[in-house]
């Protein structure tokens, strides 16, 4: 009894002692979030990490279209007063902290346009704008009104990607990228009804493969060029399955060209499978980053063999946990969410569809 006594007292002195820091940590302030469009497939991410996070909280959900809210309200236990079908109304009522913008790429300008004058912050799915107009205007926006512009791609939270660039550029320099992404394609790997409406209409996403993959490799080799512009942009577009997209493209292929270093960007409905790679070479050694953490490096003249991943800092590992610490100043700006970054992307892209269209390089920079 008096051993018991003695270790029930030592084991209270240890919890009075812990600094209130981390006894804080574990009432982590949750953030107020708005979900603006349910016509993503993506936006599944955000109502099942809110459900089962303690860090997340929705508040609100804009879709002018109620039987999508009803599609996913028994599934990820959505409250019937959170939904709106008026999105400043939404806002206004339900006042967020931020926002996760899922609607097509159109109106991710509204979705902005409404945001940052009333102080939310946005973190939108890839990529930022469907032309640069719009990308310069968030921008406006988000100087003016002191908030927020963010972009999420799935691959900013692979650690293959992350550890695969700090080897390249320590056994550098880097003199080719080659990104290879997409899928066998939306119908074909059985997107919703309402998510191949917009993703296949070329007014609301700006392009098929070109734009819905290609924005991958463009972020990417920003982030690798450190937001430099490329000199020249040349793409070429195909339609391989014209009955099944008949109006936009579903297999494109961008060529980043800069002074010293190429950057090829294979974007696709039409793989035999899933694709997120980046092969990065170098005289000394090439690098093979794959869908989370498989990562390869094959020396010259030799075989791939596996390389360990670089351990992450907890607000890379997904993209609501880093929203939520660069929202309250835990973390800076990942350069992969950053409207430098994702202007440049834009910029990119609307001079692939260009080149496309005429058969010509675009001339971008000296």
């Amino acid at each position: 009894m008096i051993k018991n006594s003695v270790l029930g007292l030592l084991v209270s002195l240890a919890v009075l002692l812990i600094p209130m820091s981390v006894l804080a940590d574990e009432q982590v302030e949750p953030l107020r979030i708005a979900v603006i469009g349910l016509v993503h497939g993506h936006v599944e991410g955000v109502l099942w990490q809110a459900k089962d996070r303690d860090d997340l909280q929705i508040v609100g959900i804009y879709d002018p279209n109620p039987e999508l809210f009803e599609k996913y309200k028994d599934k990820y236990a959505l409250d019937e007063s959170w939904y709106f079908d008026d999105l400043e109304e939404m806002l206004d009522a339900t006042k967020p902290e931020a926002a996760s913008v899922m609607s097509s790429i159109k109106d991710h300008i509204d979705a902005v346009r409404a945001c940052a004058p009333r102080g939310i912050h946005t973190l939108i799915e890839k990529p930022l704008a469907i032309s640069t107009v719009d990308a310069l205007e968030m921008k406006m926006l988000s100087v003016k009104h002191d908030v927020l512009v963010l972009t999420n791609y799935e691959t900013s939270w692979y650690a293959s990607v992350r550890t695969a660039a700090r080897l390249a550029k320590e056994s550098g320099p880097i003199n080719r990228a080659v990104f290879r992404h997409g899928h066998k394609g939306p119908r074909e790997i059985g997107c919703s009804e309402e998510f191949l409406e917009w993703l296949t209409d070329p007014q609301e996403n700006g392009g098929g493969a070109i734009v819905d993959f290609g924005c991958y490799g463009a972020n990417l080799m920003t982030w690798l060029m450190d937001n430099q512009m490329p000199e020249t942009v040349t793409a070429i577009t195909r339609q391989l399955k014209p009955d099944v997209y008949p109006d936009v493209d579903d297999d494109a292929t961008i060529v980043l060209g800069y002074k010293d270093f190429v950057g090829v960007i294979q974007a696709s409905w039409a793989w035999t499978h899933d694709n997120k790679d980046m092969d990065l070479f170098t005289p000394g050694a090439s690098y093979h980053a794959s869908k989370w953490d498989s990562l390869t490096k094959r020396d010259p003249d030799s075989d791939r063999k596996t390389h360990p991943i670089d351990d992450r800092p907890e607000e890379l590992r997904n993209e609501w946990t880093y929203f939520r610490k660069v929202i309250r100043d835990e973390c800076e700006i990942d350069p992969l969410s950053s409207l430098e970054n994702n202007i440049i992307v834009c910029i990119i892209l609307d001079a692939a569809r260009e080149s496309a269209r005429t058969g010509q390089a675009i001339q971008l920079g000296d």
